[in-house]
């Protein structure tokens, strides 16, 4: 079982029904890399997370404790999506490459984790994400590249609001091959609009 963050400037103040987000910690190194490896099936040729403890540390230096610093300067945050019932890590959202100026632009990319799939603990968890992108750390757009095979990706940024932009082709290396991303992004505005409507 992770453990709860000690530092209460590295706890995310964003919490669902069922699901919180948090800033990655060193002491869910353990947690984190027997949760990967129990996904690996379910990641395939997808998404390569830190599966070691030293890659999850190299993880936590670039993505966690951003909280400390001003988030207005942060160019990479990481989030652990944790289940409200019993703080297992459900999944990850990256906000990373963070642009400012005026741009004000980031890319998010996110996986989950096994057995938690299926239960809607993500479509919670990126509701909770954007509201850090967009009202914690004031970005204008968002940007997600899916490979155009993995439907169920595709449907999660669907969800919450992403519009189709483009297709980019051998576009990431992954697992040693270059592959195809669908290119989606959401703005601002529209998510406000979606809110407003009560999506």
């Amino acid at each position: 079982m992770p453990s709860r963050p000690t530092d209460p400037a590295a706890t995310v103040r964003r919490r669902g029904f069922r699901v919180y987000l948090r800033a990655p910690e060193p002491a869910d190194a353990r947690a984190f890399v027997a949760a990967v490896k129990a996904s690996r099936k379910l990641h395939g040729a997808w998404v390569h997370p830190p599966s070691t403890a030293e890659l999850y540390a190299a993880f936590v230096r670039r993505y966690g404790r951003f909280a400390k610093r001003d988030p207005l300067a942060a160019t990479h945050v990481g989030l652990l999506a944790c289940r409200c019932d019993d703080d297992a890590i459900v999944g990850v959202f990256n906000l990373g490459d963070i642009v400012r100026g005026l741009f004000r632009s980031a890319y998010l990319g996110y996986y989950g984790f096994t057995p938690y799939t299926g239960a809607g603990y993500m479509s919670e968890g990126i509701e909770l994400a954007l509201v850090v992108a967009f009202r914690m750390l004031k970005l204008h757009r968002l940007e997600a590249n899916v490979q155009p095979t993995n439907a169920r990706s595709l449907a999660l940024v669907r969800r919450a609001g992403f519009v189709r932009e483009g297709f980019s082709r051998r576009y990431v290396r992954i697992g040693g091959r270059w592959r195809d991303h669908v290119r989606l992004a959401l703005l601002v505005e529209d998510w406000r609009a979606q809110r407003r409507k009560g999506r």
